[in-house]
């Protein structure tokens, strides 16, 4: 049969071949793999690391993305003179005539709104963080909190792409694709690439945001489910064994590198990879996403909740394990921190949802090994405002968005430990000191990776094209 198929092959359109195949084995499953969307990754024979610029510090990332903002104000920026000017109009020379949202540009008045919650000191490092935040308080002296990070985008769509891909239109390849191209993979056997999602409310997320953009598709990002299989149709479909699905892949490689040999189209090779990736991972992953074998004192770290896919914990715990098989790139998106209106009902929800998870996946890396070369980061798109969107009580306000300056964490991995890093004014409206833009924080990333940003280029279109396009300076004063 395999002869055959491969002497018929040559003879018929890759779409005639595809229709005719997907009807011949009987699986619609192994057919959706040839779709771009059904990447998962790259061949043994390409997944071998490739060599970093310099020696690195860090060998992977999980990134802890708190799609929607969260408040500085609220969580690490405190602002105690605020209590006196609560309800006072925010001063122009503050404000200096900067962009606002189309949400509050017409309001007719920007009242100045206090943060209900108390701030205190943690640790050695007397970091200042918001009683929202107690358990991410007990780890205050791993991790380095960077108030002044900025942006230019201020509204949420570009200003997520723009973290992710280094630019506020779609279309480029997204941090964990730049770095699965540049590093390779450390497992054969997973994705080096992986993104896991939770929240059911907030603003949308897109498959491209952890896209291959114009790189070649085997180096995007591969989307874990909470519930079924956690990669589509990795699971044998019905009537299909072990063995079977062995051959059938091995039969439409054999196509694929028929075609490959004639069209010499790098997409055909991606395939194969994908093939040959999704057979090995109906092994791993399994094992993978059961965590039914961790300790309870596990569980006691994590929380409850990390004994339930979908969560935000349950996802935390993921990250570790991914960490655990060399997953050079993790990414876990939260939904829902995007607070226009009745801010502290629903800090009051989510805050907790994940400060005891975040925190646990800092100290469990650490107590593993792990941390010293993983890096950590925690935060959003943008910042919150100081005036009140809505209506303002003591107990009860809103915030827009603000891109001028917040907050964002890191851990591990190079990142100098206890440190708190910028500054901003009084009003947290303005950076008054070490400004750190996204730009610069890709570099930083990446040079604790052992890459220089500059180099890091991949040409399309007839230009070279980088993840900090030609921005960037690397902070050295946040690394060890």
């Amino acid at each position: 049969m395999r002869k055959e198929l491969a002497i018929n092959e040559s003879h018929i359109s890759r779409r005639e071949f595809g229709a005719r195949m997907s009807t011949a084995v009987g699986t619609a499953a192994l057919a959706s793999l040839l779709q771009a969307e059904g990447a998962v990754g790259v061949s043994a024979a390409e997944s071998r690391m490739s060599p970093p610029h310099f020696a690195p510090k860090a060998k992977r990332v999980i990134y802890l993305f708190q799609s929607g903002a969260p408040s500085q104000i609220d969580l690490f920026d405190e602002k105690p003179g605020l209590r006196e000017l609560q309800g006072e109009e925010l001063p122009d020379s503050i404000r200096q005539g900067q962009r606002l949202t189309g949400m509050t540009a017409t309001q007719e008045s920007f009242p100045i709104a206090m943060s209900k919650y108390k701030f205190t000191r943690h640790g050695q490092s007397e970091a200042r963080i918001s009683e929202l935040l107690p358990f991410t308080a007990q780890i205050a002296d791993e991790l380095c909190f960077v108030r002044s990070m900025y942006t230019e985008a201020i509204n949420h769509d570009p200003a997520i792409t723009f973290f992710q891909t280094g630019a506020q239109l779609a279309g480029r390849p997204s941090i964990g694709s730049w770095l699965s191209y540049g590093l390779g993979s450390l497992n054969e056997n997973l994705p080096a690439f992986i993104t896991l999602t939770s929240g059911n409310q907030g603003q949308p997320l897109y498959d491209r945001l952890w896209g291959s953009g114009f790189l070649p598709s085997r180096y995007q990002g591969v989307k874990f489910q909470s519930t079924g299989d956690p990669v589509p149709f990795l699971s044998n479909p019905e009537g299909i064994d072990g063995s079977t699905r062995q051959r059938i892949v091995e039969d439409v490689n054999a196509l694929n590198r028929i075609k490959l040999e004639e069209a010499h189209d790098p997409e055909i090779a991606t395939r194969i990879a994908q093939y040959e990736l999704a057979f090995r991972m109906q092994t791993t992953v399994p094992e993978l996403v059961d965590v039914s074998e961790e300790s309870q004192s596990t569980f006691d770290l994590y929380g409850e909740e990390a004994k339930q896919p979908g969560t935000y914990a349950h996802n935390c715990l993921l990250a570790r394990r991914l960490a655990e098989r060399g997953v050079r790139f993790i990414q876990l998106f939260q939904r829902g921190w995007d607070h226009h209106q009745h801010l502290p009902m629903s800090m009051d929800m989510l805050a907790p949802a994940t400060d005891r998870a975040s925190a646990a996946l800092v100290w469990d890396l650490k107590q593993r090994g792990l941390l010293d070369d993983t890096i950590v980061v925690w935060g959003g798109e943008f910042g919150r405002t100081v005036y009140c969107q809505g209506a303002l009580s003591i107990d009860d306000y809103g915030r827009d968005h603000h891109p001028r300056c917040f907050s964002i964490w890191m851990a591990g991995g190079g990142v100098k430990p206890g440190l708190t890093y910028g500054s901003t004014d009084d009003f947290s409206y303005n950076i008054t000191e070490n400004p750190v833009h996204v730009h610069d924080f890709h570099a930083t990333m990446l040079h604790l990776l052992g890459i220089d940003h500059k180099r890091l280029t991949y040409r399309f279109q007839g230009r070279d094209f980088r993840l900090t396009d030609v921005h960037g300076e690397i902070v050295h004063d946040i690394l060890t």
